[in-house]
């Protein structure tokens, strides 16, 4: 593979705001590939793909190439060689290379390889909490966090079926194969730009993991219900609800921030979702008027998100303990409040993408031994682990309200 300059200069410049200046790997990378028109998609693939690996593997080599926050371009630089050594790409004669010690990048990667918390490439202290979280199920996940996630589709079944949506991407030379354990999800061969394709535009299809495919399905919502999306967010999982509920009753998608619903919105035209309304959080209120209303109740409640780090590699580097500790507060009090907005023998499905059972299994039992779950019996739940079964880490758990 032969480097070329502008592109490289966009890798640097990209990681410097990520590293240094907190923003969001998705969103910078975003704004960097709209900086010159020229690039095509292997040049954007090359981008894309390299940063992220930076990213991913930031602390491995940052150790390698003696760098140290906040990073200098030389930094930077080093990090980068560091990268196309063990990619065994050869480095171009330019003076930010030249001295470029090869051998002795080998020899550390071997080194820092036996060292779980660098070959995995986290901070000690999340290293330390999965372990005793998970134990010996940690290794195994954590490596395989660092692994690239496939792409899974979602077909629209209110305008399409699988086999359908399986032929119209074929025709713009995308393939794909079902994902045999759902009855919407395909995942496709090799990585493509699928919101570009007139499949997508026609809005036969959402891009969602199987794991958040499963939470929806495991609600098991009917026509007709009313069904409450508690934390919706932009709304993949309202929009499945809307899908498999067939256009037919009604989906309350709530949120606290209200940009997120009005792309929710967007989305649903797209979709031809139209049993769907939303409704933004701004005080206990919203919640309190529609207490006993619901047939089944979705809390997809926030949490530290370690089950996806493999699509938001930036997260590890982000997250702090401080906000676990806080979230699993927020967590325990959305089952408290949201709960109640469920009638009599409703349904209430909790989930998080986390893999940490103090964020799962323990918030569900918590939620059981309270006074405000003293009519919930736990029906099913399931974990999901990354290295298992090739899926997002999830957790979700069906609850019956007696």
């Amino acid at each position: 593979m032969r480097l070329h300059r502008n592109l490289v200069f966009a890798v640097i410049d990209c990681l410097q705001l990520i590293f240094n200046k907190g923003e969001y790997a998705d969103k910078q990378l975003r704004k960097t590939l709209k900086l010159d028109k020229r690039w095509g998609s292997r040049d954007r693939g090359f981008i894309a793909e390299t940063v992220y690996d930076i990213v991913r593997w930031q602390r491995l080599y940052a150790e390698i190439g003696d760098a140290h926050k906040p990073y200098k371009q030389e930094d930077l630089f080093r990090m980068f060689a560091v990268w196309a050594t063990l990619k065994g790409i050869k480095l171009p004669d330019w003076p930010q290379f030249h001295n470029t010690p090869t051998r002795r990048i080998k020899g550390r990667f071997s080194e820092l390889s036996k060292i779980r918390k660098y070959k995995a490439s986290i901070p000690d202290w999340l290293d330390e909490l999965g372990l005793k979280e998970l134990g010996n199920l940690w290794e195994e996940e954590i490596y395989a966090q660092n692994e690239t996630a496939p792409v899974i589709l979602r077909a629209n079944r209110l305008l399409t079926t699988r086999d359908q949506l399986l032929k119209s991407l074929a025709k713009e030379n995308i393939y794909a194969q079902p994902v045999k354990a759902l009855k919407d999800a395909i995942e496709l061969n090799e990585r493509a730009d699928v919101f570009k394709t007139d499949t997508f535009k026609k809005g036969w299809f959402e891009v969602q993991d199987s794991s958040s495919q499963m939470v929806t399905e495991l609600l098991n919502p009917q026509p007709g219900m009313r069904v409450i999306d508690a934390c919706a967010g932009a709304g993949g999982k309202s929009l499945h609800l809307a899908s498999l509920m067939q256009n037919k009753g009604q989906i309350i998608a709530l949120d606290i921030y209200r940009k997120k619903l009005i792309e929710l919105k967007r989305r649903a035209r797209r979709a031809k979702a139209f049993n769907l309304e939303t409704r933004h959080i701004e005080n206990n209120k919203v919640i309190k008027k529609l207490h006993h209303s619901a047939d089944a109740v979705l809390i997809d409640a926030p949490c530290s998100g370690l089950g996806v780090l493999r699509r938001n590699p930036d997260a590890k580097w982000k997250l702090e303990p401080d906000f676990i500790t806080k979230i699993k507060d927020t967590q325990q009090e959305l089952l408290q409040a949201y709960s109640k907005m469920l009638k009599p023998n409703g349904t209430l499905v909790y989930a998080t993408c986390s893999i940490l059972p103090s964020e799962n299994v323990q918030q569900v039992q918590s939620f059981l031994d309270s006074d405000a779950g003293k009519d919930f019996s736990l029906i099913k739940d399931q974990s999901i682990l990354t290295h298992q079964t090739g899926q997002d880490g999830f957790y979700m758990a069906k609850l019956k309200k007696v």
